[in-house]
This record gives structure tokens, C-alpha cells and sequence, in this order.
């Protein structure tokens, strides 16, 4: 019996990184969002070894982040598009850039994104599309679904007390 070393249960973190969190899937979704989407591309973007680069990829396709349809027919070549998956999670790549440049980046900005019209560098943020509100602020505090089994309510719950108690 094959035993995982983490079970993510319902946490929508956990299952999102069991498809997305190592280095090189996350970078290939970068590249996907710049636009890159052929095999050679990414290869030569982050020199990645093949054999790497295939398993991702295919992991990626799975997960439904990317779609690999045939771009030419002798030989069959396939590229690899952003899905409406993958395409939603481009303001998470937003914040990890904008995060590694705040907290990571010693030698300075070497890449960011910018205002096309402006050049300006960008500042994610996120908020709440219901009220317009910052989400890192006092207004919200985590909460369990509607579909959220009793593991997931005990952590809530745990979380809860600790917060009331602060």
C-alpha cells in the first residue's frame, strides 16, 4: 500500500499545492502566463531537464491548469495553453512574484510586473470582489464551508478559540 506523506483532507491550500507546489511546476505556469507554450520553450526558459519537464507538464495537463493540444502534424508537436484553472491562478503567481521581491530579492527587482500604459510596477492586492475590501485585514477571519466534514470544523473551531483568546 503506497501511504502519502500529507493528506490535505478538504484544506483548499493543501490541495491546491499537492498539483501546483514544487518549484518547477510553478515556473512553468509563469512562463505559460508570459505566454511561452511549446516543450522547447520552457526547456530552454528554465533549463530544466526533459525528463522533469515532461512529468510536469503532464501533471500540470491533469490538474487541468494547462491544455496540450497539436500544433503541427509531421511530426505531432504538441503546446501547452493556460486552462480557466490555470488562468485562475494567475494572481496567486502575481503574489508570489510580488512576495519574493519584497522578501527575497537581495540583489534587487530583477523581473516584476508593470502598468503597460505607465511602466508603473505593480502592487497586488488582494480583496474581497463582494465589498471591495482588503482581505488581510480585520474584516474576515477563516470559517468553515458548507461542506466541510468534522476534521475541518475542529480546526475551525481551534483557530476560533485561539483567536478569541488573543
Amino acid at each position: 500500500m503506497t501511504r502519502r506523506a500529507f493528506d490535505p483532507g478538504q484544506c483548499p491550500v493543501g490541495r491546491t499545492l499537492e498539483r501546483v507546489g514544487d518549484v518547477w511546476s510553478l515556473m512553468i505556469l509563469r512562463d505559460a502566463f508570459q505566454g511561452l507554450t511549446r516543450f522547447d520553450q520552457f526547456e530552454q526558459s528554465l533549463g530544466v531537464a526533459p525528463n522533469i519537464l515532461s512529468k510536469r507538464l503532464a501533471a500540470l495537463v491533469e490538474a487541468r491548469f494547462l491544455e496540450r493540444r497539436p500544433y503541427q502534424q509531421r511530426p505531432v508537436r504538441h503546446e501547452y495553453v493556460l486552462t480557466e484553472v490555470g488562468r485562475d491562478f494567475v494572481p496567486v503567481l502575481m503574489a508570489l512574484m510580488a512576495f519574493g521581491n519584497r522578501h527575497y530579492a537581495a540583489e534587487g527587482i530583477a523581473s516584476q510586473m508593470v502598468e503597460a500604459a505607465t511602466g508603473l510596477p505593480a502592487e497586488p492586492m488582494l480583496v474581497d470582489r463582494r465589498t471591495g475590501k482588503p482581505m488581510d485585514g480585520p474584516d474576515f477571519v477563516y470559517a468553515a464551508g458548507p461542506a466541510a466534514e468534522e476534521a475541518t470544523r475542529a480546526r475551525v473551531a481551534l483557530i476560533s478559540s485561539r483567536r478569541a483568546g488573543d
